[in-house]
């Protein structure tokens, strides 16, 4: 992050940040977050009062401001006050709350058939591919290089994604296809000086770079409209799709979790809400009431003539 021509309360925060390794996305957002707070206060957050806080939160909640946004920009505003500020009073005065608990959207298989069948080139239905026949994010489809695909082992190895993990995932042989025929296509013209090992797999247009996600959630969202699929799905909605279907299918949960790079089962476990192929499959207490009615007849007993 860039700390040029900054005042010395954003540089403070900024060198806080750094201290504890967050991400560049996250730094991003508490600085956003400080910024939106010093607009309403019109003077230095190093001022606020604990009346200021909460006619900040209250006119948060008088917009259109999401729960999650609203949750995030108060995060933002908790680590400026407990960390760099060292105001425990203020930072208590600070309230999250709870967001709703929606259903994952997913897709058919059906629907993932269509949209990988009408990907509009080579380099689309591999990046789709590897979103949903892999349960890989947007970020981490992106950032794969040629070390992170194990023919031997046939794995994927996802290098230090979300909370600063390393997994594994699978390499099945159609994904393999893809990649070989993708890399027989791929474009070289920033591979001069870097190591095979060390080039992107989708590189950007920025040399050096790989291509963005707002660039791979665009080719999503044609190919979707493309596939005449008229959910309002995400990019996101593969990996939930991956992990449906793989639940449908009578794969471990344990394992899904493994593959997802959960912490939690219970984070998995949302997925049982969602899988329709299991719950059309459950038997209703009603149809077993009408079972229960219609008793089986009596055989009569033929006795044998003496």
């Amino acid at each position: 992050m860039n700390t040029n021509a900054v005042s010395p309360l954003r540089q403070r925060m900024i060198e806080d940040m750094n201290a504890r390794k967050l991400c560049a996305g996250t730094q991003r957002g508490h600085i956003h977050s400080c910024k939106r707070f010093a607009a309403f206060l019109k003077r230095s957050p190093d001022t606020a009062t604990a009346e200021d806080i909460r006619l900040f939160q209250l006119q948060l909640a008088k917009t259109d401001v999401s729960i999650c946004n609203r949750n995030r920009i108060m995060t933002g505003l908790r680590f400026l006050f407990r960390v760099t500020l060292r105001r425990l009073d203020l930072a208590a005065e600070i309230y999250h709350i709870r967001e709703p608990q929606k259903i994952p959207l997913v897709m058919s298989q059906d629907e993932t058939r269509r949209l990988l069948a009408v990907a509009g080139s080579l380099k689309v239905r591999t990046l789709l591919s590897l979103g949903y026949g892999c349960g890989l994010r947007a970020g981490e489809v992106v950032r794969l290089k040629v070390k992170d695909i194990d023919r031997a082992q046939n794995i994927i190895r996802v290098e230090q994604s979300k909370g600063r993990k390393d997994r594994h995932v699978m390499l099945s042989p159609e994904m393999l296809g893809l990649l070989r025929e993708w890399w027989k296509a791929r474009p070289t013209r920033c591979d001069a000086g870097v190591a095979p090992e060390e080039r992107w797999l989708f590189p950007g247009r920025k040399p050096g770079k790989p291509m963005t996600t707002r660039q791979l959630s665009r080719l999503f969202h044609e190919t979707a409209d493309a596939a005449g699929i008229k959910k309002s799905v995400t990019l996101h909605a593969l990996r939930h799709s991956f992990a449906t279907h793989l639940l449908e299918g009578d794969t471990d949960i344990r394992i899904i979790q493994a593959l997802l790079g959960h912490d939690k089962l219970d984070t998995t476990a949302r997925y049982t809400r969602v899988a329709t192929g299991m719950i059309a499959s459950i038997e209703s207490p009603l149809d077993l009431l009408s079972q229960s009615r219609k008793k089986p007849k009596r055989s009569r007993k033929v006795h044998p003539p003496a």
